[in-house]
């Protein structure tokens, strides 16, 4: 007998006013009794960066567990998917607007105003120096290396990535990532993809920001990255930038997808990333 499965597309990180912002997400109601490779088949199905399934709780203290999937893999943790999931479980549980999500990273607390969801990083940022030199990743990024302004760091709050600061907007917007060096120096330990976060201010209290990277050797662009944005946070933790700072950061423009995030690192060094969440539509899978 098939079996019935409700799904809902949202957009995360979304413009005010424009639906067709954000970054797009699949949110599974009920994610029980599916396997592992169904529910990363069900994931390949959308293509889209990432598909969640919403499973009962299994520690204390948390609302609901959630297992994230890309078409390729699954992750521990990712920013967008953990808001609109969060946006999802509010929605089903008829509860406050406090959402605890367990994950594989751990427990992540998720607090709203109305559509407005904002996320405190898994835990503490964890980072280490690359190994390629600032030479090396300017050529990975098809930029001078004076275009790097300050340190690159693999930074790890959830999710590990290089985070890699630029002098400038106009760098930023320039850059066109070789996806051979790509590859090479933008591998870690626990990422199945190589990949690269980079940005520059963009005025007082706002940044552009890009995340690159590689799939079946080309160079692919995320139109709006949560989990990066609170690397870039632990990036600031640990050149140890003023605090506490508050950045808008816009995302998405090369890709034509804009997007919105907003990152906090309070006085107590703890990362917070925001960012309205619009439901799209819903439908259901029979399997």
């Amino acid at each position: 007998m098939a079996r019935t499965l409700p799904f809902r597309i949202l957009n995360v990180f979304t413009c005010a006013g424009d639906p067709f912002s954000g970054n797009p997400l699949c949110v599974f109601e009920d994610g029980r009794d599916l396997s592992d490779a169904t529910m990363q088949a069900l994931a390949r199905q959308f293509n889209l960066s990432e598909t969640t399934f919403i499973l009962p709780a299994s520690s204390d203290g948390a609302t609901a567990r959630v297992r994230i999937f890309t078409p390729s893999f699954e992750m521990p943790f990712a920013g967008h998917p953990t808001l609109g999931t969060a946006h999802v479980v509010r929605a089903l549980r008829s509860g406050g607007d406090r959402v605890v999500l367990e994950m594989k990273a751990g427990l992540v607390e998720v607090l709203a105003e109305q559509d407005a969801w904002t996320l405190r990083a898994a835990y503490e940022p964890r980072t280490r120096k690359p190994d390629a030199s600032r030479a090396e990743l300017a050529a990975m990024l098809g930029l001078p290396e004076p275009a790097i302004a300050g340190q690159p760091l693999w930074v790890d709050t959830g999710s590990m990535q290089l985070v890699i600061p630029l002098a400038a907007e106009d760098d930023v917007r320039r850059m066109t990532p070789d996806p051979t060096l790509l590859a090479r120096h933008g591998s870690a330990a626990g990422r199945e993809e190589p990949m690269a976060y980079v940005w520059a201010p963009a005025g007082q209290g706002e940044a552009l920001a890009r995340f690159v990277f590689v799939v079946h050797g080309g160079v692919v662009e995320d139109p709006a990255t949560g989990s990066a944005c609170a690397n870039l946070g632990g990036w600031m933790l640990a050149t140890g930038a003023p605090l506490p700072v508050s950045l808008k950061i816009s995302q998405g423009e090369a890709v034509k997808r804009p997007s919105r995030l907003g990152l906090h690192v309070d006085a107590q060094r703890h990362v917070f990333v925001r960012g309205d969440v619009v439901e799209l539509g819903r439908g259901t899978i029979s399997l």
